[in-house]
């Protein structure tokens, strides 16, 4: 998976947030069944410094301390005074606080704490009353100390083709992989031994204690699907309401999951290739798919001969229009600045996709957060020849990433910092329990960054979730962002505690049909709605992790 985030995030300083405040509710200080008791500390809140309220939401910012390595049940390993500082917001709810969220949009890598302000003001008016919401940069990203670092002037434009022309062009790309793995030890040091999804999850267990609450609520957006998976089987007994959305398919390591994801985005690019040719009046890049694939090739290698403004090569290129298998409602504006570039000759708009959605050096925190919980989550392919004939047959499969999403990853061959075992949920050996809990699934069929058979083996997986499919639907990222059959759902869940019968089968419990594709602009259209000022939540991709605006 990769790592990204388009919300408005600030990734820089750190947070001035235990001056005067008002104190978090009292704390608890209980334990989840069969794990130690969480480090408690007050929390102070007071108003964000680096980060703005969205619209006239109370946005709160403040810091916890948990220890930087634990057991694997969760205690404090003592001889290690280390620490980590984690950086959290909070929206209060508009009327008496009954429960709290906790919300996490994606990644890993990805900076979180302005999901408080995007989630509560996304919820309907029955939920903002009774509902705080609670968000926080992950371990080494954003605003938490210490920082994850590797190399800034890596993604100095123009990169080089992902695609290796000749063996020589493929060993440069390995030797870039494996100086970025040598610059993310050498940089940032003990923390990358300890930044794995369980690490976090722990830190999420400290965050409820220090909240004062006895159990949570949870919402996980893509990778935050895994994040709460994890949690949920390491403290069953401090979840309320577990919603997992666009999720990670437990069964699959990281590896494997990008293979799996590289398939499934270039699905995608082959249906806005398609919508384009539908739209071909408005467009002009042929009228049938093919078509308007053959003409998106040429210009990747035009773009590899003569960069564009000597900024877009084909990888910068790669970087940008990705963002149309997150969302269709990027669809109209990259076939925009395709058509601008490839009928007209003109790069400008071509230029400002890259500059929204593309790599720059801002981008180095939040792939280097990305790869330290990747590369140690689960064990790697040590032999080359492995990635190298994954590569091929993908790019074959699937050219619109396949070797891409090598290279993303291709710095965990040769990583810095200690992998271990896979965290499976479920009952086999060797198996963590999964949680038994009730449970909401959410995905859309035709999401481009988790494959919808993830939501139905995660599914299957947890015995209490109930699956909600958005049949057609294009977005990664589907909960509380327009669809009124599945937010209806949600709510429900939230407010009364309720999942919809689990039908007997393996298939979805509930379906929901898409959102009607998106139309090409013109001067009439509608001004964006917030989730598309926003952009895709939870984004995954190769391109700007954990990004700033």
């Amino acid at each position: 998976m990769r790592a990204r985030t388009l919300a408005a995030v600030s990734a820089g300083a750190l947070l001035a947030s235990l001056v005067a405040g008002v104190p978090a509710r009292a704390e608890q200080t209980g334990t989840a069944a069969g794990a130690a008791p969480a480090d408690t500390g007050a929390l102070v809140w007071a108003p964000c410094e680096d980060i703005a309220p969205v619209g006239d939401e109370t946005l709160e910012c403040a810091t916890l301390t948990v220890p930087l390595a634990r057991t694997d049940g969760g205690a404090r390993i003592h001889g290690l005074g280390d620490t980590v500082e984690l950086a959290l917001s909070r929206v209060p709810a508009t009327g008496r606080a009954e429960r709290t969220m906790l919300v996490n949009p994606g990644g890993p890598g990805s900076a979180g704490r302005m999901w408080a302000a995007h989630t509560h003001r996304r919820m309907p008016a029955e939920l903002r009353e009774t509902y705080d919401v609670v968000s926080f940069d992950p371990r080494g990203v954003g605003a938490s100390t210490p920082s994850i670092t590797c190399d800034p002037a890596f993604f100095a434009p123009v990169r080089r083709d992902t695609v290796p022309a000749d063996a020589d062009a493929e060993a440069a790309l390995r030797a870039g992989a494996e100086d970025y793995a040598e610059a993310c030890g050498a940089n940032t040091g003990r923390l990358l031994d300890h930044v794995r999804t369980e690490d976090t999850a722990h830190d999420m267990d400290a965050i409820r204690a220090a909240l004062g609450e006895e159990t949570i609520d949870y919402l996980g957006y893509s990778y935050g699907s895994y994040l709460g998976t994890v949690y949920s089987s390491l403290y069953p007994d401090r979840v309320r309401a577990l919603v997992l959305d666009s999720v990670v398919n437990p069964d699959n390591p990281w590896y494997e999951s990008n293979i799996e994801q590289s398939r499934a985005l270039d699905r995608s690019a082959d249906g806005f290739f398609d919508w384009v040719a539908r739209n071909d009046a408005a467009y002009g890049l042929g009228a049938d798919g093919d078509t308007v694939s053959e003409a998106y090739y040429s210009l990747r290698a035009e773009l590899a001969a003569t960069p564009a403004a000597g900024t877009v090569g084909p990888t910068e290129l790669e970087g940008a229009v990705i963002v149309v298998a997150y969302s269709g409602g990027t669809w109209p504006r990259v076939a925009e600045a395709l058509a601008a570039r490839i009928n007209d000759g003109d790069d400008a708009p071509l230029l400002s996709l890259h500059e929204d959605y593309g790599d720059d050096a801002g981008s180095d925190r939040g792939y280097g957060g990305y790869l330290a919980v990747q590369c140690t989550d689960t064990r790697w392919p040590e032999d080359w020849s492995t990635w190298r004939a994954d590569a091929e047959r993908l790019h074959a499969e699937a050219p619109f990433m396949g070797w891409h999403n090598m290279w993303y990853n291709a710095p965990c061959a040769t990583w810095d910092g200690d992998s271990d075992d896979w965290f499976q949920v479920g009952d086999g050996r060797g198996e963590h329990p999964a949680y038994g809990g009730d449970a909401l699934v959410v995905h859309a069929t035709r999401d481009g960054a988790t494959p919808v058979e993830g939501a139905y083996a995660l599914r299957n997986r947890l015995p209490g979730a109930s699956l909600v499919i958005e049949e057609g639907g294009l977005t990664h990222g589907v909960s509380l962002t327009g669809n009124t059959c599945v937010d209806e759902v949600v709510t429900a869940y939230l407010r009364d505690g309720a999942v919809p019968a689990r039908d007997g089968g393996e298939g979805a419990d509930v379906v929901c049909e898409g959102r009607p594709e998106p139309r090409p602009r013109t001067s009439q259209t509608a001004p964006e709605t917030m989730v598309e000022r926003l952009g895709p939540v939870g984004m995954e991709s190769p391109g700007k992790p954990g990004s700033s605006e």
